[in-house]
C-alpha cells in the first residue's frame, strides 16, 4: 500500500527546508493544496505525552549519568562523614574540595572523631569556625575546643565527652551553612560558633578569588548541587577548558587567605562591604533557624582582633572617612599620653577603616549580638574578656600572635569563656560533676593540657612564615627560608620540616621527637610527647601498646598499666590483655589476672609466655587441671620454655 499525499507532504515538510512549490511539483499537487496542508499542520498541537517525554528523557539521562559516575567512583568523595575506625566516624578529610576546587592543597579540620552510634551517657558538642576556631597556629592541639573537652573530661568523668571541631582555614559562613545540616544529623547536644573574620575573602565570599557573586540564594544552591557527581563532572570540564587558556603565570605561593583576597581593597561602608555584612547575617540566620527547627542549642562568640600592635594593612582615601593610618597614629599618640579609653576607641576605628578586611569590623560583633537577642541564644563576649587580660585594656601582642589569631593562652581563654557560659545556661552533661571550684577546674585543665614543645616551635615557625608574606611585607622584602629559620636543635629541625612541607607530617614528627627522647632515656619527655600524639589520634590504638611496652621494659608497671587499660577500654587485644593479666598477677589479684589471661588466649593461644603465666595463675587459684592444660600448651609451642617442665611435674603430682 502506497503513501497518501498527506503522509508524503508530512515527510517532505520534516525533511528540512523545502519550498511549497517544490513540494507541489514532486507530489503533482496544486500550490493551494500544499499551502492548506502546511497551515493545518502548524495549528495542530503535539500529543500531551510528547511534552512529558521532553521532560522525562533529559531527566532520565542525568539520573543514569549520576548513577554511573557514582558506581565508577568519579571525582572525590564528597560525603560529609566517613569511617575513622570500627566504631567511630569523622569529617571527610576531602570535604574542603567542595569549596576549593581549583587548589591543589585544601584546608582540613583538626580530625576529631566521635562514635557512630551515640552513647547514652554521651555529651556531644560541635564547633564551627575558621582558622581561629581550628586553633591556628597551634593546630591541632591548641584550639579552644580542646580546652573545653579536657575540662569536661576532668569534671564529668562518668560521661563520654565528644567535642568535634570541624573548623577550617579560609572558610566563612557559606561553609558553615553548608555543613550545618550534616551536623544536625549527628544529634549534637550543643553547637559552638566562632566565625566572621573570613567573611569577605574566605571561600565564596564577596571579595574572594573564588566568589560566585553576591546572591546568597545562588551560592547556596550551587553548594547544594555540588554534592552531585554530574555537577562535579561539569565543573571539571569547565576547569579543563579554562586551563587551556591559562598562561600558567598564576602566583601559587603564600598563605591560602593571601591568595584568595581578590578584591583586596574593600572600603568601609562601600557596596561590597555591606554585601559582606548581608552575606554573614543571612547565612548565620539560616543556621540558627535550622538549629531552632531541630531544637539544638547554639552559642556564638564575638570576634577579637589585635588592635594596638597591628597597623592597618591598606589605608585608602575616602571622601567621607579619614585614612586608617592617620587614625592609627592618633591612637598611638593617645596611648602614649595615657588616654587609654580614647586610644582603644581609635585603635578599633583604625581597624574598621583598614581596607584589607582580614579582621572583622565591629559591625560583625553587632550582628552577632543582634542575632543573639533575636534567637534568644547565649553570646560569649570574648572582646571584653581579652581586654581584661591586656595591658591598659587594649588587645595587642600580649594575647594575639598576629592580626587576629590568639596565643595559646588566648585560645584557652576563649575555651574558658564558652565553658563558663555553658555552666551559666545549664548546657552541661547530666552526670554528677567532680567537686572542684571554677579556679581549680581551670588550673587543672591547663596543667593537663596536651601540648608539646614541638607544637610550640611549629606554631612559632608558622607565624614567622605568615609575617614573611603579603600583606605583612611585599615580595621584594621577603626573607629566604634558610635565613628566616635557624633551627638550633632536633625539635627545631623537625618543626622546620613540618612547616616547610619537607615530607614530614605532624604525626610523624611527633613520633620522631618521641623516639629521640627515648634514646636519651628522657622518659618523662617521651611520655608527654606520646600523650600529645595519643590525644590527637586516640583511635590509633597501637600507640597505647607502644608506650606501655616501653615502660614495661624499664619496670614502670604503674605507668604502663594506664596505657594498657586505655587500650583495653577501646578494644581489647592480645597484648593489652596479657599484660593486664601479668600486672594483676604480680599485684596478687589472681582472679583479675585469670580473667585477662582467658581473654588474651581467645585472641592468641600460641603465645608461650601467656600460656605459662596463665598456668601459674590457675595454680595459685588451685585450679590444677586448667593449670596443667595451659603448661602443656606452652610446651607444645616452646618445649624449652624456662620453668615450664618443672611446673608441669609439680602439677602432675597435685592432680594425682
Amino acid at each position: 500500500m502506497g503513501l497518501t499525499n498527506k503522509q508524503k507532504l508530512w515527510i517532505l515538510k520534516n525533511r528540512g527546508r523545502i519550498s511549497p512549490a517544490k513540494m507541489a511539483n514532486e507530489l503533482s499537487l496544486s500550490i493551494e493544496e500544499v499551502t492548506e496542508f502546511i497551515e493545518k499542520q502548524s495549528k495542530e498541537k503535539a500529543p500531551f505525552y510528547f511534552y512529558i517525554l521532553m521532560v522525562i528523557i533529559p531527566l532520565l539521562f542525568f539520573i543514569i549519568l549520576e548513577i554511573c559516575l557514582r558506581l565508577f567512583g568519579y571525582g572525590f568523595n564528597n560525603v560529609q562523614w566517613i569511617d575513622a575506625s570500627e566504631t567511630k566516624i569523622g569529617i571527610n578529610y576531602e570535604i574542603g574540595k567542595r569549596y576549593f576546587q581549583q587548589y591543589s592543597t585544601i584546608p582540613t579540620t583538626i580530625e576529631d572523631t566521635f562514635y557512630r552510634e551515640k552513647k547514652d551517657n554521651s555529651f556531644r558538642i560541635f564547633v564551627l569556625g575558621g582558622s581561629s576556631g581550628a586553633g591556628y597556629p597551634y593546630m591541632p592541639l591548641g584550639s579552644f575546643s580542646r580546652y573545653i573537652k579536657r575540662r569536661l573530661e576532668l569534671v564529668y568523668p562518668q560521661s563520654t565527652i565528644e567535642v568535634i571541631n570541624i573548623s577550617m582555614t579560609a572558610v566563612n559562613s557559606y561553609t558553615l551553612r553548608d555543613l550545618f545540616p550534616g551536623v544536625m544529623e549527628q544529634s549534637p547536644d550543643l553547637v559552638l560558633i566562632y566565625a566572621g573574620h573570613n567573611e569577605f575573602y574566605g571561600a565564596l565570599g564577596v571579595g574572594s578569588l573564588i566568589s560566585l557573586g553576591q546572591s546568597r540564594s545562588l551560592v547556596n544552591a550551587i553548594l547544594y548541587l555540588n554534592k552531585y557527581k554530574t555537577v562535579e563532572l561539569l565543573r571539571d570540564l569547565i576547569s579543563w577548558l579554562v586551563s587551556l587558556f591559562n598562561t600558567g603565570n598564576d602566583d601559587d605561593t603564600g598563605t591560602l587567605m593571601s591568595r584568595m583576597a581578590k578584591e583586596q581593597q574593600i572600603p568601609l561602608n562601600s557596596e561590597l562591604y555591606f554585601a559582606g555584612l548581608k552575606q554573614f547575617e543571612g547565612n548565620m540566620r539560616d543556621i540558627l533557624l535550622m538549629a531552632n527547627e531541630g531544637n539544638v542549642p547554639v552559642m556564638v562568640g564575638t570576634l577579637v582582633s589585635n588592635m594596638k600592635d597591628q597597623p592597618p594593612f591598606i589605608s585608602g582615601k575616602s571622601v567621607n572617612l579619614p585614612e586608617a593610618k592617620e587614625i592609627f597614629n592618633e591612637a598611638k599618640e593617645a596611648y602614649l599620653s595615657g588616654n587609654f579609653i580614647e586610644a582603644d576607641s581609635l585603635f578599633t576605628f583604625a581597624k574598621d577603616l583598614d581596607e584589607l578586611r582580614f579582621r572583622a569590623s565591629e559591625e560583625f560583633n553587632s550582628i552577632i549580638n543582634k542575632l543573639g537577642e533575636e534567637f534568644n541564644l547565649p553570646v560569649v563576649q570574648t572582646v571584653e574578656a581579652f581586654k581584661k587580660v591586656s595591658p591598659d585594656g587594649i588587645i595587642g601582642d600580649n594575647i594575639m600572635t598576629d592580626h587576629l589569631h590568639p596565643t595559646l593562652e588566648g585560645h584557652q581563654l576563649i575555651g574558658k569563656l564558652f565553658y563558663e557560659k555553658m555552666e551559666q545556661t545549664g548546657h552541661m552533661p547530666k552526670s554528677e560533676p567532680v567537686d572542684l571550684s571554677n579556679e581549680q577546674q581551670d588550673n587543672l585543665t591547663k596543667a593537663k593540657f596536651y601540648f608539646s614543645p614541638l607544637d610550640s616551635v611549629i606554631a612559632l615557625y608558622k607565624i614567622k612564615l605568615l609575617k614573611n608574606d603579603w600583606p605583612y611585607i611585599t615580595k621584594d622584602k621577603q626573607v629566604p627560608a634558610n635565613i628566616l629559620f635557624t633551627p638550633k636543635n632536633f625539635i627545631d629541625s623537625a618543626a622546620y620540616d613540618v612547616v616547610m612541607g619537607n615530607n614530614l607530617k605532624w604525626e610523624r614528627a611527633q613520633r620522631k621527637v618521641a623516639g629521640r627522647y627515648l634514646k636519651q632515656k628522657n622518659y618523662k619527655a617521651y611520655k608527654n610527647q606520646m600523650d600529645a600524639l595519643i590525644s590527637q589520634y586516640p583511635i590509633i590504638t597501637e600507640y597505647f601498646n607502644i608506650v606501655a611496652n616501653e615502660f614495661l621494659k624499664i619496670g614502670k608497671y604503674d605507668i604502663a598499666l594506664y596505657y594498657l587499660e586505655e587500650r583495653y577500654s577501646i578494644k581489647p587485644d592480645a597484648f593489652s590483655t596479657k599484660w593486664l593479666g601479668n600486672i594483676n598477677l604480680f599485684n596478687g589479684n589472681v582472679d583479675n589476672a585469670i580473667k585477662y589471661y582467658e581473654e588474651s588466649i581467645k585472641l592468641d593461644n600460641t603465645d608461650p609466655q601467656l600460656l605459662y603465666n596463665a598456668a601459674g595463675a590457675y595454680a595459685q587459684n588451685k585450679e590444677y587441671l586448667k593449670a596443667l592444660e595451659m603448661v602443656e600448651k606452652c610446651l607444645t609451642y616452646n618445649g624449652n620454655y624456662p620453668g615450664a617442665v618443672n611446673l608441669k611435674k609439680s602439677l602432675l603430682l597435685l592432680v594425682k
